[in-house]
């Protein structure tokens, strides 16, 4: 093992199983070489059998079972255009939440809402805005309290009362409770 200072000024440490010198020189690396690159070869085992019948299950949603017998390349054709379809969904679906983006930003201002109402349905687009909220809720009740032991109102409120809703439009963000007082 050897401890390098490059000419970057970083540390390296060199570990091999052969003594190797590399030598320096003064001119600056001006091209990177390419390292060569070899593709492995595809072995394919002894035992694999393109022809081989196969039965699995097939699943569809929440439905008993269903099983079916296929040929092994009658199978690999239907992963390879699953995992096409899912690269094509995906690419959609940013296609769609970029259309998203544009809607929501033009809806507003625009003179036509109605195209772009019919865009956004085709779409599957929900036209929806987010809006940044504040509330002052007054709140009033009991609480029972140990006689024997000191206690601050203030302290037991506010480590006990928290806000929650019951809308899954609604989502809370910060909870203060001010203002305590005993009546």
């Amino acid at each position: 093992m050897m401890d390098l200072t490059c000419r970057c000024n970083s540390n390296c440490t060199l570990l091999s199983v052969e003594d190797a010198t590399i030598p320096y020189t003064d001119t600056p690396l001006t091209k990177e070489e390419t390292m060569e690159e070899t593709t492995p070869a595809v072995t394919v085992p002894d035992t694999y059998n393109p022809n081989a019948l196969v039965t699995y299950k097939v699943i569809r949603g929440y439905s008993d079972a269903e099983y079916a017998t296929d040929k092994v390349t009658s199978i690999e054709w239907d992963l390879h255009n699953a995992r096409q379809a899912q690269k094509q969904n995906a690419v959609l679906q940013d296609k769609i939440n970029t259309a998203k983006d544009i809607i929501a930003e033009a809806y507003p201002d625009s003179q036509d809402q109605d195209t772009l109402r019919s865009i956004a349905e085709a779409l599957g687009i929900e036209l929806t805005r987010t809006v940044e909220w504040t509330a002052t809720i007054e709140v009033s009740g009991t609480i029972e309290l140990d006689l024997l032991e000191d206690y601050d109102i203030e302290d037991e409120i506010t480590d006990n009362l928290y806000v929650d809703s019951q809308s899954g439009r609604i989502e809370i963000g910060d909870q203060e409770v001010c203002h305590v007082r005993e009546c």
